[in-house]
Parts: structure tokens; sequence; C-alpha cells
């Protein structure tokens, strides 16, 4: 797995792009963040990666209810919830930057394909397939992926973070 965070992650985020710094650039195993990782990832590559994790923080700390709440309710806001536990150790999120695996039996993850071009070309790649719910979103529920815009707060908006939670909490969740 190539990524940062866990190998056993109830979310996993694929993006198309690395942070252009070492070792993220060449990694080809999960790599578990430290403290102050993330704000020294943000501090040198500048805005667009400071934005991707606090997109990824916004949404995951909004998620809550049974199947995931137990990650946030120890944090008072979702900025603590990014520099405390988001892909680091006993997170349960995971960014991905390797190909996405069709034959992925983990029933506990969702995946979820940061923007409409990666995900075409990720899913073509893995001979997969979505249905669009409208131009923002596509889902596949058998394979547990949704395409959802790219973690940029233009484009995954608050409330397209909701529509996001929604559509996980319809379809992938216990209720």
């Amino acid at each position: 797995m190539i990524g940062l965070g866990v190998t056993n992650a109830k979310i996993e985020v694929y993006i198309a792009n690395r942070p252009p710094l070492m070792p993220y650039g060449a990694l080809d195993d999960c790599h578990l963040l430290e403290d102050g990782e993330i704000k020294f990832i943000a501090d040198k590559t500048g805005n667009h990666w400071r934005k991707v994790f606090n997109v990824f923080a916004k949404f995951r700390y909004a998620l809550k209810n049974d199947w995931f709440d137990d990650q946030t309710k120890h944090f008072n806001t979702w900025q603590n919830y990014r520099d405390e536990r988001l892909l680091q150790i006993n997170s349960d999120t995971n960014l991905r930057f390797d190909a996405i695996d069709a034959l992925s039996t983990q029933s506990n993850t969702i995946r979820l394909i940061a923007g409409k071009q990666y995900a075409e070309q990720l899913l073509i790649s893995a001979d997969l397939s979505v249905i669009w719910l409208n131009e923002s979103f596509a889902i596949n529920p058998q394979q547990r992926i949704i395409v959802c815009p790219y973690f940029d707060y233009r484009q995954l908006s608050n409330i397209k973070i909701a529509f996001l939670i929604e559509l996980i909490n319809q379809y992938f969740t216990e209720q």
C-alpha cells in the first residue's frame, strides 16, 4: 500500500498527487504520520496541502455516527483532530497514492476518490464503474467507492461535505 495513515483504515482517500517532499514522493508502503508532520508538510509545500489536510479533517470530524464517532469524540475541533489524529497511529484514515484494488474485500473500508478526472483514470485501470448521482458525486456500492470533489475548499465545500456524509450514512454504515 502506498499512502499516509494506517493499513486497516475505514476511510481511504485516493488522491492524484503526493506532497513534493521526501519521503512522500517515493513511498511504496504505508507511512504513519507523527505529531506535527501535517503542519510540516503544509509549511514546506504551501497552501495546496494545507487545504487537502484541512478538508480531510473537516470531513472526518463531521462524520459522526455509531460506526465512526469514536475517532473524533475526544477532540473539541476539527483542527485538533487534524493535528492530533488524522493519518496518525490509531487513526481510521488513510491517504493513498496508488491504484485502487478492484478485488478488495475490506467490508469496513470506504474508498473515496478525490476528483472526477483522477477517478476516471483509476476506475478505467481497475475495470470498475460507478453510477453518477450528479456532476460531483458517483458511487459504486458493491466496491464501497464514492467519487467526490477534490479535497479543496472550493471543490469540496461544507455543503458538499454534508452531501458526502449523507451518502456514506445511506450506503455504507450500519444504521
